[in-house]
């Protein structure tokens, strides 16, 4: 089988994949989430006339000329409006966001008035009539679309559909991706490995880059190699409504690599599973029914960035999100090679330098060494046969933070 461009195998990998059905969550669940409906206004926001400010109901005519003086018939705090009618010469002490008295059309607040004593106070500057007053409906009315759907819950997005008077959302579902380590050779973190193993690293960057696109992950252990034992956890994936199935290592073509024959006894239908890239030229995918398989390398730096560029894309679109890549252009802080038929993600640090990025490539790019990685700043981009690169030459990269 031909190695498959990178474009081309993440626009098969993305084919016909739409976002996940809905459900509702209480408002308390929904940070984050995305809208699967719009949302409408269940009430009028403000519901009444409301006053702006601390100060005084007064009617503005009452004071076309000041000072002017004028007697206060009652008290309206905030939840509890003053039931009387305010007429002329009168005045009601009222708070923010109490409804303004019948009789009242504008707001004077307190720091403009004196107070006399005896029910009597002295208005001390020119008022505008309406002034200080949230007139009914001023946010919002019954009925009015406040949010669309796709629009991501932030703080403000939540306080607006709870001000509407809903308790609840419909949201996109949170996809699952289930992840299936593979080898005999790995052993769990804490461990105490034999002699010819080494400590399983995979599943938890796999798992944070789930978590970074706000799908959710459920490590199944390491399988292995034995495809009873791969299938056993296979079934695991397929019986907790896993969304997506990733396999960590076993992809390949050697006389262990099993998770391929697995797989497609169990339904898979493979779609590719060699690209031109490097890292990561052994990756698998496939569907099985409306599960999503994608066989990621068992190298370590390999597996995650195939991560950034597949399983983030994948997850992001079922979640209902947009997801891209945070390309920028730079220039080369050292030489680099002329590059051969498969596209190379370099691991580099990148800096500013006079308003330019400078992304400079580790001189070992070993796809086992994942303390590059986590020193790297970004991945250069090297197209396939792209020409030798000087110091200071234009090249693209990939920003990992």
């Amino acid at each position: 089988m031909a190695l498959l461009p990178v474009t081309e195998a993440l626009q098969r990998l993305l084919d016909d994949v739409e976002p996940l059905p809905a459900e509702t969550v209480p408002l308390h669940e929904a940070f984050e989430r995305v809208l699967a409906e719009p949302v409408t206004a269940l009430r009028t926001q403000p519901p009444f006339d409301a006053s702006a400010m601390d100060g005084y109901a007064v009617r503005a005519t009452d004071l076309a000329r000041t000072p002017g003086r004028l007697s206060v018939i009652g008290t309206a705090p905030a939840g509890h409006g003053f039931t009387g009618m305010v007429g002329e010469g009168q005045a009601v002490r009222i708070f923010t966001g109490a409804p303004v008295p019948a009789g009242a059309d504008t707001i004077v607040i307190q720091e403009n008035v004196r107070d006399l004593g005896e029910g009597q106070i002295e208005i001390l500057e020119p008022v505008q009539h309406g002034r200080h007053i949230r007139r009914a409906g001023l946010d919002f009315r019954t009925g009015d679309r406040l949010l669309d759907r796709g629009r991501v819950l932030d703080a403000a997005a939540l306080s607006l559909v709870a001000c509407a008077n809903q308790p609840s959302v419909s949201v996109v579902r949170r996809p699952l991706v289930a992840i299936i380590a593979t080898g005999d050779e790995l052993v769990l973190p804490g461990s105490t490995p034999g002699p010819d193993q080494i400590i399983a690293s995979n599943a938890f960057g796999v798992a944070a880059a789930a978590h970074a696109v706000h799908a959710r992950s459920l490590d199944l252990g390491i399988a292995a190699d034995r495809a009873d034992a791969i299938t056993t956890l296979v079934h695991k994936a397929v019986n907790a409504g896993a969304d997506v199935i990733v396999t960590l290592g076993g992809a390949s073509v050697g006389d262990h690599d099993l998770v391929h024959d697995v797989l497609t006894r169990e339904g898979m239908a493979l779609d590719f599973w060699k690209v031109a890239m490097r890292p990561g030229k052994p990756l698998m995918f496939g569907r099985m029914g409306k599960i999503r398989c994608l066989g990621l390398p068992g190298n370590p730096v390999a597996s995650l960035i195939c991560s950034q560029l597949f399983l983030k894309p994948l997850l992001a679109r079922l979640g209902g999100r947009d997801f891209r890549q945070d390309i920028r252009a730079a220039k080369a802080g050292a030489p680099m090679a002329a590059n051969d038929r498969r596209q190379d993600y370099v691991r580099a640090t990148v800096r500013e330098e006079d308003g330019e990025l400078i992304a400079t490539p580790f001189s070992i790019q070993d796809s086992s060494m994942l303390r590059m990685l986590a020193d790297a700043d970004g991945l250069i981009v090297r197209e396939p046969h792209a020409p030798a690169l000087d110091t200071g030459g234009s090249c693209h990269v990939l920003m990992l933070r």
